[in-house]
């Protein structure tokens, strides 16, 4: 069979580091060992019931079997604007101010074509989500790293850029609560954002995946909550964590209307919106009383609790996430990375962590570990790795 030449575009393309993971752990599963999966970042609940039933009401209306509307029903973003009003006091132009996505990554990778051109230069946190650097390589612009350590809560420093970057970069990207950190911002650090992105003229793309995720009582501050953050920037949102939508593929931009605007024709030119009867659950789960979304959190901070306790009683100097439902943990100093650390533990314990290399280079001494299992299997996993010695 004749085999036809990958676009240049597509040759490209980052990497995907965590696809060699998955083919380790799949050797440890075919060969019979019980592999506990820490490292995944897919959640483990279902869909709540009535967003479910409102998906099967609305897949038999006939009006939805035809094409959807081009930039979303006006219902769905109806539905976000008074989410956004009543979970955060900021008030959306529906007709303007929204965009329906395809999932949020869809947004995140779009969002940077829509507005940049190539060499154009995009602010991006170290370590982070790494489909961002595809994003930014589609758009064929140029990334420039923005360090998130640990002694400055994981948030930026926007100070340590040079004076060049500042004046190259036209867009960020931020990410909180945080993937991978667990780290989550402060109203003074997004006001501290919106004066760095007004006075460089930089659009900030704020990816609130993790934006129903927080811990201790402390509810993640949404972007928009700032203000002058509309004048200069948008929120992704999306419905694979807060309600459980991974597979449905449903999310939404807020914020700037002329990025909105770009996002939408750019979408224009590639779909014709998501399924109609999506987009009424979608608008379902955002208006229905958010008991659920509750819920889950509570989950969420309960398994934290266990996981961070079960790793201290070994001896592993863990901080717990304040936000997102990952932890971001120390490699034990006798190993050399995270990605020694990360195959010791699968070879010798059969329990898998994402390298924190794989998000970045500032991500090297740490490893990712989700909260996308239940607190016995987490207790397991402390267990057996407390059985190596290494504390």
């Amino acid at each position: 069979m004749k085999v036809f030449e990958q676009s240049h575009l597509l040759n490209t393309l980052p990497k995907q580091f965590f696809a060699s993971l998955v083919e380790k752990v799949s050797k440890i599963v075919d060969q019979g060992h019980d592999v506990i999966n820490l490292g995944q970042g897919n959640p483990d609940q279902p869909t709540p019931v009535h967003i479910v039933k409102a998906m099967q009401e609305a897949v038999a209306n006939p009006l939805y079997h035809k094409y959807s509307p081009f930039r979303g029903q006006a219902f769905l973003k109806e539905a976000v604007a008074t989410f956004y009003k009543r979970e955060y006091g900021v008030e959306i132009d529906p007709a303007k101010e929204v965009c329906i996505l395809f999932g949020g990554k869809a947004g995140l990778v779009e969002v940077p074509q829509c507005l940049l051109n190539p060499g154009d230069v995009v602010l991006v946190p170290d370590p982070g989500y790494p489909d961002y650097w595809s994003g930014v390589e589609l758009a064929r612009a140029k990334m420039e790293t923005m360090p998130l350590l640990s002694e400055n809560d994981f948030l930026p420093d926007f100070s340590k850029l040079s004076n060049e970057v500042k004046l190259q970069a036209k867009m960020m990207l931020l990410n909180y609560p945080n993937n991978p950190t667990g780290a989550t911002a402060t109203e003074e650090f997004f006001e501290e954002t919106v004066a760095f992105a007004q006075d460089n003229d930089i659009c900030i793309v704020h990816d609130f995946a993790y934006g129903a995720i927080g811990f201790d009582g402390k509810r993640p501050v949404s972007f928009l909550q700032t203000k002058g953050a509309k004048e200069n920037g948008i929120e992704i949102y999306t419905f694979s964590k807060s309600y459980n939508m991974a597979g449905w593929r449903i999310g939404f931009a807020v914020g700037n209307p002329s990025v909105i605007e770009a996002l939408n024709l750019l979408q224009d030119h590639m779909y014709v919106s998501v399924f109609s009867a999506v987009q009424e659950a979608a608008a379902h789960a955002l208006l229905s009383p958010q008991t659920c979304v509750e819920d889950l959190n509570d989950l969420y901070e309960s398994r934290r609790n266990v996981l961070i306790n079960a790793f201290r009683e070994i001896g592993w100097n863990v901080t717990a996430p304040s936000g997102s439902f990952f932890a971001w943990l120390p490699v034990p100093a006798q190993f050399s990375s995270s990605e020694e650390f990360s195959d010791y533990l699968l070879e010798k314990a059969h329990v898998v962590v994402a390298p924190g290399i794989g998000f970045g280079e500032y991500g090297e001494g740490y490893v990712r570990v989700g909260l996308l299992t239940s607190e016995e299997r987490l207790i397991e996993a402390a267990s057996r790795i407390k059985e190596l010695n290494l504390f």
